[in-house]
């Protein structure tokens, strides 16, 4: 099962947003008037622009994560993974998006692992044609 589709990278383009100190979720008030500083993605959100991707996330194996079917992956290849890193792996010619799951590595074996009780986790054993893709870094969410 494909869980993401990896797009190519878009850093070439300076984005500048507009960020306000606070958001609150009730009454509304004008927020212009207290906007300070801008949100540049490339500059504020991605540490390696040469090594980062993005990817639409297809499926719902990673909901309880807060992972869902249409969101973006930002993915970055520079980043190291570690046991319970989010990550984009490559495995048996298909990409996934899953826990990383390294506690079973000295019996020969790890694990990626769904965020959804409804699928079980895929051993990876040294047979099998894995790679660690990418660390997931942040998501954004459509609405």
């Amino acid at each position: 099962m494909k869980s993401i589709a990896i797009l190519e990278s878009g850093f070439d383009k300076e984005l500048e947003l507009q960020i306000a100190p606070e958001l609150r979720a009730g009454f509304p008030s004008p927020a212009e008037e207290y906007l300070q500083d801008s949100l540049d993605f490339n500059r504020d959100l991605i540490k390696h622009p040469e090594s980062t991707f993005y990817g639409r996330v297809i499926g719902d194996s990673m909901v309880d994560a807060g992972i869902n079917d249409g969101d973006i992956a930002v993915i970055d290849k520079a980043r190291e993974p570690h046991n319970g890193s989010i990550v984009v792996a490559y495995i048996n010619n298909e990409f996934t998006i899953k826990y990383l799951d390294t506690t079973h590595k000295e019996e020969g074996y790890i694990e990626l692992r769904p965020a959804n009780s409804k699928y079980n986790p895929i051993r990876i054993d040294e047979g099998d044609d894995f790679e660690v893709w990418g660390v997931v870094v942040y998501t954004i969410k459509p609405w």
